[in-house]
């Protein structure tokens, strides 16, 4: 079998893309608006993600480089790498329609608000990995995002849109 078919091929490609990916995204925290004395900045926290994925992920490339210099036909690494055809790989499908689902959060986010469209996409994605209690999809898909938007907008003071659902807002503020 040919390297250029083997998952330590496939880790190789995949890495040195996910690299170029988390250098633009460090990047693009750079034109960060800084914050007079604070000593956290908007920047912080995706700044240290970023440079922790950049950590594995130049891991991954090492190791990559490695199984694919000793090509040792045993290594489980140099089996043959899984079609990402996605008209016959199920996970690949599966893959492709969480970054539609990704897509569309991000277009209906300002729209619908926080609350609404999470909760219709957590629904979605629940049924996607086999939940198939409707009682507990209801109660996770809703209660978590409303928990969640309660907790950044009283506790933490963050504005996050609420779309159709902006009633809620002014009878939160009540309390």
């Amino acid at each position: 079998m040919k390297k250029t078919q083997t998952k330590a091929f496939a880790n190789l490609v995949a890495s040195v893309i996910m690299l170029v990916f988390e250098i633009w995204a460090y990047i693009q925290t750079l034109s960060f608006k800084i914050v007079k004395k604070a000593a956290v900045q908007p920047a912080t926290f995706p700044q240290i993600m970023c440079i922790g994925m950049i950590i594995f992920t130049v891991i991954l490339l090492i190791q990559s480089v490695f199984k694919l210099m000793r090509a040792n036909p045993d290594d489980p690494m140099m089996e043959a790498a899984a079609s990402i055809n996605i008209l016959k790989n199920k996970g690949v499908q599966a893959g492709a329609f969480v970054i539609v689902l990704c897509l569309a959060y991000a277009a209906l986010f300002e729209v619908l608000g926080y609350v609404l469209v999470s909760a219709i996409i957590a629904a979605i994605i629940m049924w996607l990995i086999g939940k198939r209690d409707v009682k507990q999809i209801l109660l996770v898909s809703i209660l978590v995002p409303l928990l969640m938007w309660f907790v950044f907008y009283k506790l933490l003071t963050v504005n996050i849109p609420m779309g159709v659902l902006q009633p809620l807002r002014t009878l939160v503020d009540m309390i």
